[in-house]
């Protein structure tokens, strides 16, 4: 069950960005320029990415409560990088392969 849950928080918010840029390709285009940018988000920090264009507003782009969530999808990100590597030693009977 973690390893199902650890895959669905890595190819989740990757495979939630894909739909909505077949959905809507023109928030994409309007929000983030060129392909490197985008491509590189979804790679390395795909809530960033996907935070970021939640919070973006045509014409306006991101302001106050936006930045927010921009913030907590980098800590999301950090955090899924980081955070069950350290807690193996907590569980009984673990042994390292």
């Amino acid at each position: 069950m973690c390893c199902f849950i650890t895959a669905l928080l890595l190819v989740g918010p990757r495979f939630a960005t894909i739909v909505w840029w077949l959905i809507d390709s023109a928030r994409f285009t309007a929000a983030l320029d060129g392909f490197l940018i985008p491509c590189l988000g979804l790679i390395f920090l795909p809530w960033t990415l996907l935070a970021y264009l939640v919070a973006w507003q045509p014409e306006v782009g991101i302001q106050g409560f936006g930045w927010i969530v921009v913030i907590l999808g980098f800590l999301v990100d950090l955090s899924a990088y980081s955070g069950g590597y350290g807690n193996r030693r907590r569980i009984s009977g673990y042994t390292r392969h």
